[in-house]
């Protein structure tokens, strides 16, 4: 049984729950859950022609699965790129791209501000095979541009970042690399499609950490390279199949079915780290919130502007303090007092998470790094759930009065 034709374009809240590889010839409404290692082939020949290419088909888990297919067709909607492919995490699509399209030799331009184990991922590991970087700061363009040299294949951003929010020009990028012949990748794990689609403002690759949003209730790890159809088969596929960063099919079915909701889910848990970020702006406790959807963040215009007029679920707050001992033991006095709120470093779940960045998610950053990218001692983190606004505001305020 196949699904018909749609009469005209369908609107992406369409796309979001519709889109899928074709139904099977027992007809389910809920998208199949593909539990197999392996395919029974129909002949030697057809065989024989799948593992070479030239007839498409499934022929082995770690190459391809049908339910992990109708996740990259239903990501590729949504973000607007030809194509998708599914990984077994956010790193994993990371180090995928980077064995994709670097070499020994080649020059990466990255933002000083993205997710820690990006930073080591690509500064020190990738390093070891040669692979020369550059981080800069993440909302200076001119750094970007002056950073640039003969070999650079690759400028990566994350916009907005974590944990700060900084948000980074998508479109000045994405001519910087054009204009050198290199390409553009966005982690677009904070805004998610939902508000934010690089590919507008010529993002060539868009990454995702599927355990984040996307999937959005904190249950499976997975990821994802959003990018033209010639990308993805030539470049990222070959690398997959020997490589083995495979997207799970239960992981994917996870993820695709949360996908249906994406949407909703960003602007309401949206409009609930807005409130928060106004009210923590006006707690004593507190010297500075970072939220894009403030006018008191920096990149505040530019964000609107990219992000469809909404600021996303994500924010962070620096405390008071007198020195970075001080605000180390402040901060962990106020997570230490939640009662309601998960201390936690994941983020994207409809639970309202907290966390310390110094010590966990930027902890493997040598102290340098950490003041280079804005990290303090007294940074906390949340990424706002689906709970009541004044519920997560009093357990806040549990450890935040305590120090005013």
């Amino acid at each position: 049984m196949t699904q018909p034709t749609p009469p005209r374009p369908l609107h992406r809240d369409t796309l979001a729950v519709r889109e899928a590889v074709a139904r099977s010839q027992y007809g389910e409404n809920s998208e199949a859950l593909y539990l197999t290692s392996g395919y029974v082939q129909p002949t030697a020949e057809a065989a024989a022609r799948r593992f070479a290419g030239e007839e498409e088909g499934y022929t082995y888990g770690r190459y391809g699965n049908p339910t992990v297919s109708s996740f990259e067709q239903r990501l590729a909607a949504l973000e607007g790129t030809e194509a998708a492919i599914g990984t077994a995490s956010g790193m994993s699509a990371i180090l995928m791209m980077c064995l994709a399209l670097l070499k020994a030799g080649d020059h990466i331009v990255c933002s000083r501000s993205m997710f820690g184990s990006t930073i080591r991922l690509i500064g020190t590991d990738l390093a070891r095979f040669g692979v020369e970087s550059t981080f800069v700061s993440q909302a200076d363009t001119a750094a970007w541009q002056a950073a640039m040299r003969s070999n650079t294949r690759l400028l990566f951003a994350e916009t907005p970042t974590n944990p700060l929010t900084e948000v980074c020009d998508i479109q000045a990028l994405a001519d910087i690399a054009h204009n050198a012949g290199a390409l553009l990748a966005l982690d677009n794990c904070f805004a998610t499609p939902a508000l934010q689609r690089p590919v507008l403002f010529g993002a060539d690759i868009i990454m995702h950490s599927g355990t984040k949003y996307l999937d959005g209730q904190g249950r499976v790890v997975a990821g994802a390279l959003c990018a033209s159809q010639a990308m993805v088969t030539e470049k990222f596929l070959p690398v997959l199949k020997s490589g083995g960063m495979s997207l799970a099919p239960f992981n994917a079915w996870v993820v695709l079915k949360g996908l249906e909701t994406l949407d909703l889910r960003m602007r309401a848990q949206s409009d609930q780290a807005l409130a928060l970020a106004q009210w923590l702006e006006d707690h004593p406790a507190v010297s500075r919130v970072h939220y894009p959807g403030l006018a008191s963040h920096p990149q505040h215009a530019l964000a609107m502007a990219q992000q469809s007029g909404v600021g996303g679920a994500v924010l962070s707050f620096d405390l008071k303090a007198a020195n970075p001992e001080q605000a180390r033991a402040r901060a962990f006095a106020v997570l230490d007092a939640m009662q309601v709120l998960s201390l936690s470093t994941n983020l994207g779940d409809t639970k309202t998470l907290a966390a310390h960045p110094a010590s966990t998610s930027h902890g493997r950053l040598t102290e340098p790094q950490r003041q280079a990218a804005g990290i303090g001692q007294g940074l906390i983190r949340v990424a706002v759930g689906l709970e009541h606004l004044d519920d997560i505001k009093a357990d806040l305020a549990l450890g935040l009065d305590t120090l005013s």
